[in-house]
């Protein structure tokens, strides 16, 4: 029962520790140093991950009651969580270190990347009648 009901949450975990896994080991290949970061990758990810996990409880809670609506709260829970993540980047942007680019970049390819799996998993559910 609680896989069957949560099992999109731990579908979001598991592809965002595999999509970790290959982006720590492209730094580790392209021998780019984060420890001037303001963010680390860890931290990145797990606040991309805390964020995606909060916007998919609210839609399988939503989905109880207003299933047609779903829609609706999915674009409105990634238009507050852009305007969180702005808070995030502007840190990142104050930062007056060599590898800002670098940072930057790293932090909108992880936004991406989630943007990319809410919006696969968001449709996953669409697709499953309650």
């Amino acid at each position: 029962m609680f896989l069957k009901k949560y099992g999109l949450i731990l579908y979001l975990y598991i592809i965002a520790v595999a999509s970790y896994i290959i982006h720590k080991g492209f730094f580790l290949i392209l021998k780019i140093e984060d420890q001037n970061f303001y963010f680390s990758l860890e931290i990145l990810y797990l606040i991309f991950l805390f964020f995606s996990i909060l916007l998919f409880i609210a839609l399988l809670k939503f989905r109880e009651n207003k299933f047609d609506s779903i829609g609706m709260l999915f674009m409105l829970g990634t238009f507050i969580q852009m305007f969180l993540y702005y808070g995030f980047l502007r840190l990142i942007l104050a930062n007056n270190i060599r590898t800002v680019a670098v940072e930057k970049n790293n932090f909108f390819l992880t936004f991406l990347l989630f943007l990319l799996f809410q919006t696969i998993l968001t449709a996953r559910l669409l697709n499953e009648k309650p």
